[in-house]
C-alpha cells in the first residue's frame, strides 16, 4: 500500500516565497499542496510542522565521496548518509578517485555503488584527462550531470593541459562542462618562491598567495574564452575571488544561460584571517581568500553573477591533513553542515531565506536541467527538508558524521536544526534517526537544446 503523510502547518519555502500551507506526499511524490486544513486526513501519516521551515532538498552539484579508492577517508554510504542528515537530498560527485573515472565502465561501476549504498539521490561526472576525448563523447546527456575538467592542478592524469585536447573539447562536447579554474604554471611559481624562502615549512596563511587571485582569473578567463568560442555549456566551479566575477553576467532564464558559476560554503563563510586559527582544515583549492572576495562572493550569489552554492565536499583524515604545507591535501568535509551554515549567513543578514534556497535547490536544477526535482511543485519528487529555525546546537566529535571523523566547524554553534529529511518520498532521516530501508534514486536530465 502507498505511503502517504500530510505534513502541516508548514512554512514553506518556495519559488521566492515563504507561504503557510499543507503538503501531501504519496509514494515519491508531492501530491497536493493547499491551505492548512484543506486536505483530507484519512489514511496519511500526520507530521506536525508548526514553527518550522519545509525546504526543497540541497542539490549538491560538486562534492568527492572518495570511493573507490581512497575508502579510508570516505565512502558513498558514509558520505551520503551524513549529506541527508544535513538536508541534501541529492548529489552529483567528481571523477577524482582511485581509479579515476575516465571510462565508461568505471563511470558506471560508480552509479552500480551508488543504487545499493546511497541514502540520496545521485549523479557522477565522467572525468577528461589529456587522452581520453573519444570516451568522454560517449556519455549520455540524459542521466550523467555533466562532464568535469581540472584546467589547474589535480591527481594523477587528471590535469588536462593540452590546448587541442581542450579545443577539441570544447568544440564538441554537447553536455555542461564543469571545470575547476586554476593555471597551473603560475601555482608552480609561486610555489617554487616560497620553497625558497621557507623550505618545507611554508606557513599554511601563505596558501591563498601560492595559489593566487591571479591563478584563478587566468585559467577562468581561458575556459570562458573557449566557451565563448565554441557556444559551450561552461560552468566554472568554486568561485573564490572578486576579479573573477567580472567573467560572469547575471541571467534569470537559468535553463539557457551558456556559461554560469558557483560559489562554495567555505569561501561563503571563512576569509584569510581564518588560518591562524584552522590551518590546514581550511585549505582548499581554490584557496579560501580576502575577506573582500568574501563580501565580493556574497553579493554575486545574491545579484545572480553567480548562480549556484554547492560545498565541494571533499573529506581527508586528520592525519593526513596534520603534515606540513606541501606534504596536507586540500579539501574538508561539508555536506552535513552546509544547509545550517547558509541559515546562519540569513540570520546574520546576508541573504533572505527564499534567495538562498532557490540557490541550493531551485536554480541547480535549472542549471543542470534535472528533471522533476529541485521545486516543491505537485507532481514532482519529494526531496525535502524540515528546519527548526530556533534550536541551538554546537558541532562536536560526538555527533559528527563524517568517515573522517572532524570538521571545520568543530565548536561552532548553529542557530537552526535539521529535523527531517526526504528523500524520494522516503523519510530517511528523522530526529537523528535513519532509515535505511530504501537508497536514494539516480537523476535523469533534459538535454541541452
Amino acid at each position: 500500500m502507498m505511503l502517504r503523510t500530510l505534513i502541516i502547518n508548514a512554512r514553506i519555502v518556495n519559488e521566492g516565497k515563504i507561504e503557510n500551507a499543507d503538503l501531501l506526499i504519496e509514494g515519491e511524490r508531492i501530491s497536493k499542496i493547499a491551505s492548512t486544513g484543506t486536505i483530507s486526513t484519512e489514511n496519511v501519516v500526520i507530521i506536525d510542522a508548526e514553527n518550522n521551515y519545509l525546504l526543497p532538498g540541497f542539490i549538491d552539484d560538486q562534492v568527492h565521496f572518495r570511493e573507490p579508492g581512497l575508502t579510508h577517508k570516505a565512502e558513498i554510504y558514509t558520505e551520503a548518509r551524513a549529506a541527508v542528515a544535513g538536508g541534501i537530498t541529492s548529489f552529483m560527485e567528481m571523477p577524482n578517485t582511485l581509479p579515476q573515472t575516465l571510462t565508461q565502465d568505471l563511470l558506471q561501476w560508480k552509479y552500480d555503488r551508488a543504487a545499493e549504498v546511497s541514502l540520496a539521490n545521485y549523479s557522477f561526472f565522467m572525468g577528461v584527462s589529456n587522452d581520453n576525448l573519444a570516451e568522454v563523447l560517449k556519455t549520455n546527456p540524459n542521466d550523467v550531470c555533466g562532464i568535469k575538467v581540472f584546467m589547474g592542478s589535480s591527481t594523477g592524469n587528471m590535469l588536462v593541459d593540452n590546448p587541442s585536447v581542450l579545443e577539441r573539447l570544447f568544440a564538441e562536447c554537447p553536455m555542461l562542462i564543469a571545470v575547476h579554474c586554476e593555471d597551473e604554471a603560475i601555482i608552480n611559481a609561486n610555489m617554487s618562491a616560497f620553497r625558497a624562502r621557507f623550505g618545507e615549512d611554508v606557513p599554511m596563511y601563505l596558501h591563498p598567495q601560492i595559489r593566487s587571485a591571479e591563478a584563478c582569473y587566468k585559467s577562468s578567463s581561458l575556459a570562458v574564452e573557449l566557451a565563448h568560442r565554441h557556444n559551450t555549456r561552461l560552468h566554472i566551479l568554486h568561485i573564490s575571488t572578486q576579479k573573477e566575477l567580472a567573467l560572469f553576467s547575471s541571467n534569470s532564464d537559468l535553463r539557457n544561460k551558456r556559461i554560469t558559476a558557483e560559489a562554495c560554503i567555505h569561501h561563503l563563510w571563512f576569509s584569510d584571517k581564518d588560518y591562524q586559527n584552522k590551518g590546514s582544515l581550511i585549505k582548499w583549492n581554490p584557496a579560501v581568500k580576502t575577506e573582500e572576495d568574501r563580501e565580493a562572493i556574497r553579493k554575486a550569489l545574491k545579484s545572480g553573477k553567480i548562480d549556484v552554492v554547492a560545498t565541494d565536499h571533499a573529506p581527508h583524515t586528520l592525519d593526513e591533513k596534520s603534515q606540513s604545507y606541501f606534504k596536507a591535501p586540500s579539501g574538508g568535509p561539508l555536506v552535513q553542515h552546509a544547509v545550517v551554515a547558509l541559515m546562519e549567513l540569513v540570520n546574520d543578514g546576508h541573504f533572505i531565506l527564499p534567495e538562498i534556497a532557490a540557490k541550493w535547490s531551485h536554480r541547480v536544477a535549472d542549471c543542470f536541467r534535472i528533471k522533476e526535482r529541485g521545486y516543491i511543485r505537485e507532481g514532482y519528487y519529494a526531496d525535502l527538508v524540515l528546519v527548526n529555525p530556533q534550536e541551538p546546537w554546537k558541532v562536536s566529535k560526538e555527533n559528527i558524521l563524517y568517515k573522517c571523523g572532524w570538521s571545520p566547524f568543530e565548536g561552532q554553534t548553529f542557530s537552526s536544526k535539521i529535523k527531517k529529511t526526504w528523500v524520494s518520498g522516503h523519510l530517511a532521516y528523522n530526529e537523528g534517526v535513519f532509515d535505511e530501508s530504501k537508497q536514494g534514486k539516480r537523476l535523469h536530465f533534459e538535454p541541452l537544446n
